[in-house]
């Protein structure tokens, strides 16, 4: 990602190299992209037949970027008689503004050219390099190109428009300019994408901001007004500020309007995730909660009108669940994917519960947990029927769709994210360990719900019970006892998955977690086996499958450490909990505040800073949650009936951390955490 630029809107966003430039690329997805198809799969500028080279790129808006750009190789920069400025910005369109200056004394003639083509792809082909069905066409207009995509009743179209007059072919624009001594000229050109229905209509032209002319200021003007409803932070240590603002505005940006639901939600992460996730989802809305919680009812609605209401192998579906993925694409509208919607996790059903729960005990607001009650029991009924493949009282998964469904339906959703000790891989079902934390966590919370807002005492006390029978039989079942760490899981004939993994992190948040087995769970987390120094590691070191750039088999995840710091949180482990918002922060400050979806696991003292991982996603939402669950845990936020319990324990070295307008059922209140020693952060330690 580091040699890529990207701006976005929403689920609209473009991907391009350090030029400004796209071309078709297996490595990374570069285009312009809008609702899962991609709308420009070439857009390559040159000037008098050479390719152009960035002096300087400003991408400090998340939905605007200018690149400044010189022809030749870098070392013709001095001689340049020429530059070019390319001024981008996103909505639910691109503009392009180009503006060439001549440099020289004497008026001279300029060729400037751009390669053109829209491709259509579906992510999922770009992804995995699938063949299109469909037909493209291109027609030449005055002073516009029409490019179209068929298939039956699948139909796109990007039509690209400019304000200069051009020669246009199917496949490329070319103005030939005459600009005067120091002299410039300009066009501006404008990307439009169409997506049709069956009445022939772009069917985003009702929704009212994909209808509007919403341009660059009305995003900003959005973003800015969203930002400053979140509490304001003051604190003696900078990268935590930067990474709190950045979060703030990636959030702003990862909100996209649904093209079928008419409502706002958050995208899971650039590029490959830029749509709806049940467990990204429902974990970032935990993550901002005391910061922003007005974002939260959406998702919850969206997700319940969409849970699982029958068996369908094909998607993974089954009455209760609460979906995985949700799809526009091509692929999807022709089944040859099954994201429309895909229910493939076996943990977005439990923690729809545990958001439910945490949004009302964070805001008072009874109204949506009574409507919700219906989706709610339908979930926690899914724990102990559907999920409950074995009817062992644990929660498995194991896809019913073999072909394209996922193997692993958990967070750590690689094919090799599961593993023994050895490396080995277990068979299906598997019940993950975390697995087992969230449906413990759900029913806890579910009895909360049900004793004191559904006015069911019965169900409340039957949940109850079954969550500390369940809490019984994790514990003795999934322990180790020669190694002191609960399994990663256990494979179909009951036996324990022994690697050591994060995910024990998770069990500490959920609070099943046996007191007398927390503090050693606490040091195996923080051993160096599992942290790095910049954050926990998905896998131990000394695993037979770690692998220090391996997805989810080594690598540091930010939002995984979040959670992790949360459960040491919960337990009493402050100091802990500390050192990882300590290693996060540090660690941000690396990637100019913004944390992204993972990175390499390598120890700290052998880097010296945290390695990026090649694919990451960046933005992702659940990553820029971080920075504020990281606030959270050191400013020791708990609410408790209808007050905020306020108990900082403020990492050693950061400094004073105030957090100003804290939203809630209590109103707004302010949070104050101070720690012995607050200048090593001032100076970027």
């Amino acid at each position: 990602m580091k040699d890529l630029v990207s701006i976005l809107d929403g689920n609209t966003f473009l991907v391009s190299d350090r030029r400004g430039d796209i071309e078709p690329s297996l490595d990374f997805p570069t285009g312009f992209f809008s609702f899962d198809t991609r709308f420009l799969s070439t857009w390559l500028l040159t000037l008098g037949g050479e390719r152009l080279h960035a002096l300087s790129i400003d991408d400090a808006e998340s939905f605007r970027t200018r690149f400044f750009l010189v022809p030749g190789e870098p070392t013709h920069y001095l001689d340049a008689k020429v530059s070019v400025i390319r001024s981008r910005a996103i909505s639910n369109s691109l503009e392009e503004e180009l503006t060439l200056l001549n440099h020289s004394g004497e008026e001279t003639e300029f060729v400037v050219h751009l390669d053109i083509a829209a491709d259509f792809a579906d992510l999922f082909e770009i992804k995995h390099v699938q063949q299109k069905h469909g037909h493209t066409t291109a027609t030449v207009g005055d002073n516009e190109l029409r490019l179209a995509y068929h298939r039956e009743g699948f139909h796109r179209e990007t039509v690209i428009s400019t304000s200069a007059s051009a020669h246009i072919e199917v496949s490329s624009m070319t103005f030939r300019v005459r600009v005067a001594p120091h002299g410039e000229w300009t066009t501006r050109l404008r990307v439009a994408t169409l997506v049709y229905g069956a009445r022939g209509e772009d069917i985003r032209a009702s929704l009212p901001l994909h209808g509007s002319s919403r341009g660059p200021d009305a995003i900003r003007a959005e973003q800015d007004e969203l930002i400053a409803r979140a509490p304001k932070l003051g604190c003696d240590c900078e990268p935590l500020a930067g990474a709190y603002r950045q979060s703030l505005n990636d959030l702003a940006a990862l909100r996209y309007e649904s093209i079928t639901l008419g409502v706002r939600l958050l995208a899971a992460g650039l590029p490959w995730f830029m749509t709806l996730f049940g467990r990204d989802s429902l974990i970032t809305s935990l993550q901002l909660m005391p910061f922003l919680p007005e974002l939260v009812p959406p998702t919850l609605m969206i997700l319940a009108g969409l849970q699982g209401h029958r068996i369908d192998d094909f998607r993974d579906e089954e009455p209760g669940k609460i979906l995985h993925e949700l799809r526009y694409g091509e692929t999807a509208g022709f089944e040859e994917q099954p994201h429309s919607p895909y229910y493939g996790s076996a943990d977005s059903t439990p923690l729809f519960v545990i958001l439910l729960d945490e949004y009302e005990r964070w805001t008072g607001d009874t109204s949506l947990a009574l409507r919700l009650e219906a989706p709610t029991r339908a979930a926690l009924d899914w724990i102990d029927t559907y999920g409950d493949l074995l009817g062992t009282g644990y929660l498995w998964y194991h896809t019913r769709n073999p072909e394209t469904g996922l193997q692993n339906q958990c967070w750590k959703d690689s094919w090799d994210g599961i593993s023994y000790r050895d490396g080995r891989l277990p068979g299906f079902p598997r019940a993950t360990c975390e697995l087992q934390g969230y449906a413990y966590d759900a029913k806890i919370r579910g009895a909360r719900l049900a004793r004191t807002i559904w006015g069911d005492p019965a169900y409340a006390d039957r949940l109850e019970r079954e969550a500390a029978e369940l809490k019984i039989r994790f514990n003795r079942d999934f322990w180790i006892p020669e190694r002191e760490y609960y399994a990663l899981a256990l494979d179909a004939e009951g036996r324990q998955v022994d690697a050591l993994s994060s995910n024990i992190g998770h069990l500490l948040w959920s609070g099943i977690v046996d007191e007398s087995r927390a503090g050693r769970i606490a040091e195996h987390l923080m051993s160096p086996r599992l942290f790095s120094g910049w954050g926990v590691r998905t896998l131990a070191d000394d695993q037979g499958r770690y692998n220090p750039v391996g997805y989810h088999v080594g690598t540091v995840w930010p939002f995984d450490n979040s959670i992790i710091a949360w459960g040491l949180w919960r337990y009493g482990f402050r100091r802990e909990a500390g050192q990882i918002c300590d290693a996060m922060v540090g660690a941000s400050r690396f990637f100019g505040g913004r944390l992204p979806e993972a990175f390499a696991g390598y120890e700290r003292d052998l880097t010296e800073y945290p390695v990026e991982y090649p694919t990451a996603c960046s933005p992702q939402a659940w990553s820029a949650g971080t920075p504020l669950l990281l606030l959270r845990v050191m400013l020791g936020l708990d609410p408790q009936g209808e007050h905020l319990i306020i108990d900082p324990a403020v990492p050693e070295g950061m400094g004073r951390v105030e957090l100003l307008d804290i939203p809630g059922r209590w109103g707004h209140v302010d949070a104050l955490g101070r720690s012995r020693t607050p200048h090593d952060h001032r100076r970027g330690r």
